[in-house]
């Protein structure tokens, strides 16, 4: 039995990170839900789940609105609402002004603080049916909703991303963005090289941003030379936790160590394939993005 768990914990725990963390928009947060939906598994009976990705997809989802709406009212009832507005405003001191238009525009993650203006039902739909594709008659199963109820809670909640958002709106990935970003990050997850290889292309270029306090960027070249780097940087010796987060309209994945942002990659792709990897490593930049995140 603990070598059926453990096969599980590995092979559904990336995406169910990612479901958590577009749900509530913080890894700590995230990575908490799910380890409480695998200690509620450990009570179930296994042999009595036909569809363990979709129990975990429901506990993980209910769970997450559990906590949104719990902190929802514990902000209502210990600041005012220009407190939590500000609570979300607030940069490092060490990020430039001026470079502020400049990273937002290389690195748009506004959606993660827009989120935040949504109710829990509103995001929990959203992200289910909008993000990750589950159809209305699924999530009314898991928000406990009629399906036109969900419908109605989904194009409110588009409204609503749209006003905030204007011309810069969040478009959700493609379903060939979200596949190759999933299976990218389980292969990081698994320490899988062959696996890494087969979601990049033969010809894949790959570089990293270390900003001014790092060396020239020197673009590596070939799934096996990026594939080998990338597993050092993000393999699951590294501690580091991969969410999924489309970045300007590409495919991108969030690198988390003890629950601050260590790192960005973008990609490009092509025919279900990562034909480049941009990652971003400048402190500077990554203080501008972690100040965008809503605060633990």
């Amino acid at each position: 039995m603990t070598t059926e768990l453990d096969d599980i914990w590995r092979q559904h725990r990336p995406h169910l990170i990612d479901i958590a963390f577009g749900m509530l928009g913080n890894i700590h947060d995230a990575e908490d839900v799910v380890q409480d939906a695998f200690s509620r598994l450990l009570s179930a009976d296994i042999d009595q789940i036909n569809d363990i990705r979709g129990w975990l997809v429901v506990v993980v989802s209910r769970l997450c609105l559990d906590y949104l709406r719990s902190a929802r009212t514990r902000r209502e009832t210990s600041s005012s609402p220009l407190e939590q507005r500000g609570s979300l405003q607030t940069t490092p001191i060490d990020v430039d002004p001026a470079d502020r238009v400049t990273l937002d525009d290389n690195v748009r993650l506004a959606l993660l603080v827009v989120l935040e203006h949504l109710t829990p039902p509103e995001r929990a739909v959203f992200v289910l049916h909008d993000v990750f594709r589950f159809s209305f008659e699924a999530v009314a199963g898991i928000v406990g909703r009629t399906p036109a109820a969900c419908r109605q809670l989904a194009s409110r909640a588009r409204r609503r991303i749209e006003e905030e958002t204007g011309p810069a709106r969040f478009q959700p990935s493609t379903e060939e963005q979200r596949h190759v970003a999933e299976e990218f990050i389980a292969a990081c997850a698994g320490g899988d090289l062959e696996a890494l290889m087969r979601v990049l292309d033969p010809d894949v270029v790959g570089d990293v941003d270390l900003g001014s306090l790092g060396p020239p960027r020197r673009p590596q070249h070939g799934n096996l030379v990026v594939g080998r780097g990338v597993l050092g940087f993000f393999g699951p010796r590294t501690g580091i936790t991969l969410v999924s987060q489309p970045i300007n309209g590409q495919a991108g994945v969030l690198a988390f160590r003890d629950d601050q942002l260590a790192g960005i990659l973008v990609f490009k792709t092509s025919e279900g394939r990562i034909v480049d990897i941009h990652a971003i490593a400048d402190p500077q930049k990554l203080a501008f993005v972690s100040s965008q995140l809503p605060a633990h």
